[in-house]
């Protein structure tokens, strides 16, 4: 057996460095911790304790780092090797180009959501068109925020079980100059709204309760329980979903979800014992199975 012992992780930050010896640095930490992404990790943590940006951090990076910047770097940098998601640390993350508040009830908003984003533009043909949105379980507001900043004259409810979720929704639409085409209620999925939409979206929650556990820390720690847990098989909440769509979809309306990568199958199950139909299983930039496109059998 080997006695060769880890490298150390450096978690002290120096006095006296520089903003692009302080990026290494970080850096550095992050790798030497088996962080996921130390680059982009320690460019987002460097760039917000020193009050600037990426293009920021190459212009000055011979600018020596001040006491309160090394101060709150030296926290960020803390909170990150204690797994805490840089999203969580810098309190937004960005979606769809979009800055988001993240609070404890609300998801962190994902790359890979973008899927449902980008499926349901791709079958719009006239964004000019005044549609009816529906995103159940919204979280953040990501994806209804999003869809509404590429169709102008759109409009569209946002429902989550969370007061506190509804009202980052909420908060988050104002933020991004649609609020006044955006309404978030407190509800169970469908029980909170009437009425027909042209698009129903969801990322719903969709872990079989038994890998829970086994999700990174990043998630179990800081993600809500409420927006991971699937249920025994991870469906429960697609189950409820379909359920309602055939009330909820207008004439040639479709829905776009979200799903996990092996999950596929089981929504086109699950669609069979209903009014709808999968038209397409749309990938994400990894190449896995990412949102499920439906409408109804008779539009």
């Amino acid at each position: 057996m080997s006695d060769r012992q880890p490298a150390p992780v450096p978690r002290d930050l120096p006095a006296g460095l520089s903003w692009e010896a302080a990026l290494r640095h970080v850096r550095s930490a992050l790798e030497a911790a088996g962080i996921d992404d130390p680059v982009l990790d320690a460019r987002l943590l460097v760039a917000d304790a020193l009050g600037t940006d990426a293009a920021g951090l190459l212009v000055r990076g011979e600018d020596a780092v001040d006491e309160a910047g090394r101060a709150r770097l030296a926290t960020h940098l803390r909170r990150r090797l204690a797994r805490e998601p840089v999203g969580r640390i810098l309190g937004t993350r960005e979606f769809w180009g979009l800055p988001f508040r993240l609070s404890p009830a609300t998801l962190e908003p994902r790359p890979d959501t973008e899927t449902v984003v980008e499926a349901a533009l791709a079958r719009i043909p006239d964004r000019q068109a005044p549609l009816r949105l529906l995103d159940l379980g919204t979280g953040t507001g990501c994806i209804l925020v999003a869809l509404l900043s590429e169709l102008p004259c759109s409009a569209g409810f946002g429902i989550d079980l969370s007061p506190e979720a509804a009202a980052t929704a909420r908060a988050n639409a104002r933020r991004n100059g649609v609020g006044e085409r955006a309404a978030f209620l407190c509800g169970c999925w469908d029980a909170a709204v009437r009425g027909s939409f042209d698009l129903v979206m969801s990322n719903p929650p969709y872990i079989a309760e038994a890998d829970l556990g086994r999700l990174a820390p990043e998630v179990v720690a800081y993600d809500p329980v409420l927006a991971l847990d699937g249920g025994g098989d991870g469906l429960a909440a697609y189950r409820a979903i379909l359920a309602a769509l055939p009330r909820l979809l207008a004439p040639g309306g479709l829905a776009v979800l979200e799903i996990g990568w092996d999950q596929a199958d089981a929504l086109k199950a699950l669609s069979g014992e209903t009014e709808l139909v999968v038209e397409a299983v749309e990938r994400d930039l990894a190449g896995r199975d990412r949102a499920v496109v439906l409408r109804r059998r008779d539009a």
